[in-house]
């Protein structure tokens, strides 16, 4: 019986194009097909106005623009949102790449807290929320974090652990990144994954707030849902910060480092910030009186 050679099915988020590999006898190996992290557009449309173009990983969109709408302080729960879906008809060119989103009957939204704070409408993988100008801005739209909850030093040191299951792209491409929200138990509330950091974390935000009813500080009424580590497979940027304050976050746990202006907005809006964590070590930048031996 002949062997069947056929490519396995692939995974969402994952496409294939072709490689030539020069390997280590210093060959040219011949052409053949290779796994790649699928990357396209996202236009966010609020009422039919563009308010932001992201590049992301396809799928998940619902998840993604609502963590990204909760992150810029335009809606504060669920019930803020009216109608969120694609617009077009399968089969259509662009169908899949464009979201509508409505707002609930009577709320409206000001589209220019966004427009305010950025230098245009297009947000990369790369670049995140471009255009805030200072921590003064952010804090802002980020209410302070209160003291507390203390979370055992071994749950924190292991944390990053947590993405490795949640990662089956990057197994395959080595070209996504991924977040998680983990409880006080260290057990995992969300994961996604995505060719911008940005956008994992907007998807795990945006899960637990169409799934969990997670709310925000300036909601009516408080959340019950308590995110307690934000877990991070890349470099730690202030938008980062952002998107975890905003999401009552007191942890954000990398396993990548932190830039400067992060530390600053972690310090200010009260959040735990930990930095190359793996192999059971981490780095404290701010607030350490959470994280207590054990």
């Amino acid at each position: 019986m002949s062997e069947d050679r056929r490519p396995l099915p692939l995974p969402s988020g994952v496409t294939r194009r072709p490689v030539v590999r020069y390997t280590s006898d210093g060959q040219l190996a011949p052409e053949e097909p290779d796994s790649v992290a699928l990357e396209e557009p996202l236009d966010i449309r609020l009422s039919g106005d563009t308010v932001a173009v992201t590049m992301r990983t396809p799928g998940e969109d619902r998840f993604l623009v609502t963590g990204f709408l909760f992150a810029e302080g335009l809606i504060q729960s669920a019930e803020d949102l009216g109608g969120l879906a694609h617009c077009g008809r399968p089969g259509e060119e662009g169908y899949g790449n464009i979201v509508e989103v409505t707002p609930a009957p009577g709320l409206v939204i000001d589209v220019e807290k966004v427009g305010a704070t950025r230098r245009g409408t297009l947000t990369t993988a790369a670049c995140g929320v471009c255009g805030r100008r200072s921590v003064e801005d952010l804090m802002a739209v980020c209410t302070r974090l209160p003291e507390g909850p203390e979370l055992p030093a071994s749950v924190l040191a292991h944390a990053t652990e947590h993405l490795r299951s949640v990662q089956p792209n990057f197994a395959r491409t080595g070209g996504v990144h991924a977040a998680a929200a983990l409880d006080a138990q260290g057990q995992v509330l969300a994961a996604f994954e995505d060719v911008g950091r940005h956008n994992a974390v907007d998807k795990v935000v945006g899960a637990l707030v169409l799934q969990q009813g997670l709310r925000s500080a300036r909601a009516s009424q408080p959340t019950d849902i308590r995110p307690t580590v934000l877990v991070v497979s890349g470099r730690v940027s202030f938008e980062i910060i952002q998107k975890a304050a905003m999401a009552r976050c007191p942890i954000v746990a990398s396993v990548s480092a932190a830039s400067s202006l992060a530390i600053d907005l972690a310090e200010r809006a009260g959040v735990t910030l930990a930095t190359f964590v793996r192999n059971g070590r981490f780095n404290l930048y701010t607030h350490p009186a959470r994280i207590r031996p054990g």
